[in-house]
């Protein structure tokens, strides 16, 4: 690489559309930058969705989309498994991940034939830890995306440095995590996640905290006034090598971005926008608890009677999983569907979420508090019911709650243990839906104050990423960091080669 050839960004995202749309709006954001190509490496089926979601704005020589073949037979997969939502069953978790670090053969193969311009950085996901090896074999830093909030990410280190899950014996008795700017509080199951482990997961696990440990630096989808305490402490955690350049969902300023983020929407646009107008500003409660959602069928019915007696206008997005045909079945052959057709939409498979919830007639959010959901929800200013499943998800409700009070809960305290869900039952009731679907969406001081709250943070969500925004100079400073690396090691070959 000579001092005059463009950086080259090289991502190589996990095979989730949780983990994939955040990475593509990074590797769009970078290529707006002068002396910016990026490379994004992944498996043939992930590649439709990729390219779908690139609109003819940004599909030019500085996003270069790289394919590389899914190993599922080797891992004993079916054919067309090439993303974590199409599991049958989260019991083949372990499977899915080997397989997915199984690429690494044929991305280093690529990496090597990357010579106009060769690679100076790989972004790599968490749960590819082997993007760690491979920048060290070509010698340049590696920056890791977990696609988590820099309060999660704090507790997370703040768990595993102090040792205190090894104090603690009960499932069910609140604890404080010590060392935070704020008082915050959780039961052990809560916070296991990205925690040395024993089980199926244990090895993987192991790799992921390895990798973590020795990355070059972390890229966060967040903005500074967001957690300012939180990234200042996670930072300084990383020696400084923390960048927020988030809500990177921004970088759609079109409706057409914003409709082909993701996958194909499985509803006309017409029908849901067209329902949306007719509806009151600021009536509408969206529901979407993520695209792995693992919810049993009893849950999932007392979820939609309680919508239903909720009588407020509503969005029900259900994921599309083969187990959740009776649902489905269940919706059409109860009535449910019936009953709720002059107040109610549901949507079976991916919705345009970031195109919904910027519609002036959306209230509320019931959300699983994934950390795209979550910031999604703030950064459109609608104020969020919060319903985590699992992971970081239990951070995310007490961030969003506790700290930035913008936020209600709903009441779940158990995790959803993956290959587990049927053991789980009916945690939350349909009355309790309604309750809280009430209490969010009404007129009552606290609802106004959230509300309130909620918009105040849209509006520093929304100026973040402008020219001179926190998280617009954040990039620019990384790509300078990465600039930095790339000379300082040409230098370092340049003068291996004069000796």
């Amino acid at each position: 690489m000579s001092s005059h050839d463009p950086l080259h960004f090289v991502i190589i995202p996990f095979m989730a559309q949780g983990h994939m749309i955040p990475l593509v709006d990074i590797a769009k954001l970078l290529s707006q930058r002068q002396g910016v190509t990026v490379s994004i490496i992944t498996t043939t089926q992930n590649v439709a969705k990729i390219k779908a979601s690139l609109s003819s704005y940004f599909i030019s020589s500085t996003i270069n989309i790289v394919e590389v073949k899914f190993p599922f037979q080797q891992a004993g997969l079916p054919e067309g498994c090439e993303s974590i939502d199409m599991l049958e069953s989260m019991a083949d978790m372990v499977k899915f991940f080997d397989a997915a670090n199984g690429i690494e053969g044929q991305v280093e193969k690529v990496m090597e034939e990357m010579v106009q311009p060769r690679p100076s950085c790989i972004i790599g996901d968490m749960s590819l830890p082997f993007t760690s090896r491979l920048a060290k074999k070509f010698k340049i830093p590696k920056l890791l995306f977990h696609g988590f909030s820099c309060f999660s990410l704090t507790c997370i280190q703040v768990v595993r440095e102090s040792g205190i899950l090894k104090f603690i014996e009960s499932n069910d008795e609140y604890f404080e995590l010590p060392g935070l700017p704020d008082r915050v509080e959780f039961i052990k199951p809560q916070v296991s996640v990205l925690q040395p482990t024993e089980g199926s997961m244990k090895e993987s696990t192991d790799k992921i905290i390895e990798a973590d440990i020795d990355s070059y630096g972390v890229i966060v989808n967040s903005f500074e006034e967001l957690e300012a305490d939180y990234a200042r402490q996670y930072r300084k955690a990383r020696t400084g090598k923390v960048w927020c350049v988030g809500p990177v969902a921004l970088c759609n300023k079109l409706g057409l971005d914003k409709a082909q983020r993701g996958d194909k929407t499985s509803i006309n646009q017409d029908q849901w926008l067209q329902w949306l107008d007719c509806q009151e500003n600021g009536s509408v409660l969206y529901v979407c608890l993520g695209s792995l959602c693992n919810l049993p069928l009893a849950q999932l019915k007392e979820l939609g009677l309680g919508l239903e007696e909720s009588n407020k206008p509503f969005i029900w997005v259900i994921r599309e999983w083969g187990k959740y045909g009776e649902l489905a079945n269940w919706i059409q052959e109860s009535g449910f569907e019936e009953r709720i057709k002059d107040r109610g939409l549901v949507i079976q498979g991916w919705a345009p979420q970031v195109f919904i919830l910027s519609h002036a007639s959306i209230g509320g959010f019931l959300t699983h508090c994934g950390w795209n959901s979550t910031l999604e929800g703030i950064t459109a200013g609608v104020p969020l019911l919060t319903w985590p499943l699992f992971a970081e998800q239990f951070y995310n409700e007490k961030l969003v709650v506790k700290i930035l009070k913008a936020g209600l809960k709903i009441g779940v305290e158990k995790s959803m243990l993956y290959g587990k869900e049927d053991e789980i039952g009916v945690m939350v009731s349909r009355e309790s839906v309604t309750k809280g679907v009430g209490e969010l969406m009404g007129d009552s001081e606290e609802a106004q104050d959230r509300r309130k709250r909620v918009k105040e943070l849209s509006g520093l969500a929304n100026k973040a990423l402008d020219e001179g925004g926190s998280s617009h100079s954040n990039i620019t400073m990384l790509i300078q960091d990465i600039k930095e690396q790339s000379q300082s090691n040409l230098i370092k070959v340049e003068f291996n080669y004069s000796c």
